[in-house]
C-alpha cells in the first residue's frame, strides 16, 4: 500500500512541474462581432482566404480584427545543488526520516509471540468472588 501511494504521489508531483512550465498561445480572428477562426497551434486565416461569404463584404470596412492570448507557463524552476545543502538541513532531515520508519514499521516483520498461547479456562470469576475490583 505504501509503495502505490508513493507511485501516484510522484506521478502527480511530476504532472504538476509538467503542467506548470506548459505554455500555449490562442489566436482568434474576428470578422466584425463574428468569430471567424481559433487557432491553438499557429497562426488564424483571414477572411479572403475562405469562402466568398459576408466577411467580404465586411473586409471594405476594415473591421477585422485579429486577438493573441498567451499563457505563459513558468520558466523559473529552482534546481538544487548538492552544495547548497547546509548541515542542518541534513540532519533534518534523517532524523525525520529514521523517525518515520520507525513509527511507521510494518508489523509483519515483528515475532507475534502470543501465536500459541492459548488462554486458560476461568471457571469462577476470581475477582468477584474476592471482591478485587479494578478501579
Amino acid at each position: 500500500m505504501k509503495q502505490v501511494i508513493t507511485k501516484i504521489s510522484t506521478i502527480t508531483l511530476a504532472l504538476l512541474v509538467l503542467f506548470s512550465t506548459f505554455s500555449f498561445t490562442v489566436a482568434k480572428h474576428y470578422c466584425g462581432d463574428f468569430l471567424v477562426d481559433v487557432s491553438y497551434v499557429g497562426e488564424t486565416s483571414s477572411c479572403n482566404e475562405g469562402e466568398k461569404d459576408d466577411c467580404a463584404t465586411v473586409i471594405k470596412k476594415k473591421c477585422c480584427k485579429d486577438e493573441v492570448h498567451q499563457i505563459d507557463g513558468q520558466d523559473k524552476i529552482q534546481k538544487v545543488s548538492s552544495k547548497k545543502i547546509s548541515f542542518q538541513q541534513v540532519k533534518l532531515f534523517v532524523a525525520f526520516y529514521s523517525s518515520y520508519d520507525l513509527l511507521f514499521e510494518n508489523d509483519e516483520n515483528q515475532p507475534n509471540f502470543h501465536q500459541y498461547y492459548s488462554q486458560p479456562d476461568l471457571v469462577y470469576d476470581i475477582q468477584v468472588l474476592h471482591e478485587v475490583y479494578i478501579i
